[in-house]
């Protein structure tokens, strides 16, 4: 079999970088395939504002923020539409002020989805949403009953990793994650330590067709709205691990199997903000310009991380990435494989 079935990965995720123009404009994506985004993540690198989040589930409209507990909005002159290769944005200054820096996270799902579930025998809760097979991606909307239940998530491999919200009222964000364990979740918007609460995902973890959640407010609450944004491995292409910190600045080397272009960390053992690091920000090692989900702060730039052709090596002995004996998740996403279906190799950068 080969390496990986994903040569391109440009063809489901791209970071692309875009400066504002204080009017409107179309953002068009430049990785080697088009990508229509159907979820798309934006963030002011110059300035303290929200990060803003879209889906092609919710509708164009509809915005959340990973750095609060808000419900979703409907502002005006923010997005557009999601485009054939990129999206199109309004004139709004938060993610199109004249002169700003801005950094677009994009993920391509596309294959729209429902499930009835007492007619499929798949769930307890009815959902829809839109799934990407080849990328291990989906978008996933219900109603919440309150409950213990499971949701189909759409793919057709059990999800190494689950981010959900409630979108119709104030709540957490609550990320599971296969590092931890599913009695165990993590909140997107804070920078705590790992909870043990077996009513967020019942203890129970996903299978290849449903996810379980269980009686928590902010993961079931009766009535309420939640979308969910789910994910498994794919060989080459993605990657949903685990690693311990060494403490020091020859740091831990966290293989994936591919030369990543996005990687997110989280420590779980003890308080530390949410990073995101991205080779569209730092083309060169070693990379640092950081930006942190759980906070609205501008972008920083300190010495963190190599991006190699087989994974990232930690560079540093701060906490946030390599306390001695720290635990510390992570979701990364591709730029390369480390080999393609055809045998030829990533390069180091």
């Amino acid at each position: 079999m080969a390496y990986t079935e994903i040569d391109d990965p440009s063809k489901f995720f791209q970071c692309t970088l875009f400066t504002g123009n204080g009017g409107t404009q179309t953002i068009t994506n430049g990785g080697n395939s088009d990508l229509q985004p159907d979820w798309l993540w934006l963030k002011k690198r110059n300035a303290d504002v929200n990060h803003f989040l879209f889906d092609s589930v919710r509708g164009v409209s509809k915005e959340i923020n990973t750095n609060n507990t808000e419900a979703e909005a409907s502002p005006s002159n923010y997005l557009a539409s999601f485009d054939s290769d990129g999206f199109s944005i309004g004139s709004d200054s938060d993610i199109n002020g004249n002169n700003d820096t801005l950094v677009a996270w994009q993920w391509k799902a596309g294959t729209s989805f429902t499930n009835d579930a007492s007619g499929t025998s798949i769930g307890t809760i009815d959902s829809a949403g839109s799934v990407n097979q080849d990328a291990g991606f989906s978008i996933v909307k219900w109603v919440a009953t309150g409950s213990n239940a499971t949701i189909k998530h759409g793919l057709s491999t059990a999800p190494s990793m689950i981010i959900l919200k409630t979108t119709s009222v104030q709540k957490n964000w609550v990320v599971g994650h296969d590092g931890i364990g599913w009695g165990k979740n993590l909140w997107l918007n804070g920078g705590d330590a790992v909870n043990t609460g077996s009513t967020y995902w019942n203890n129970t973890a996903p299978t290849n067709s449903v996810f379980s959640v269980g009686t928590a407010g902010d993961t079931n609450d009766s009535g309420e709205t939640i979308i969910g944004y789910c994910f498994s491995e794919k060989q080459g292409y993605s990657k949903f691990g685990s690693h311990t910190g060494n403490g020091n600045a020859d740091g831990t080397f966290i293989y994936t199997g591919f030369k990543p272009a996005f990687v997110l960390i989280k420590r779980t053992d003890g308080e530390a903000y949410w990073v995101i690091i991205d080779n569209k920000r730092d083309p060169f090692n070693v990379s640092g310009h950081r930006l942190f989900p759980n906070r609205s702060d501008a972008e920083t730039d300190e010495t963190d991380i190599d991006f190699t052709a087989q994974g990232f090596k930690i560079r540093t002995t701060s906490a946030t990435y390599n306390a001695s004996g720290g635990s510390y998740i992570y979701m990364a996403f591709a730029s390369n494989p480390f080999v393609t279906s055809t045998g030829v190799p990533a390069t180091a950068r």
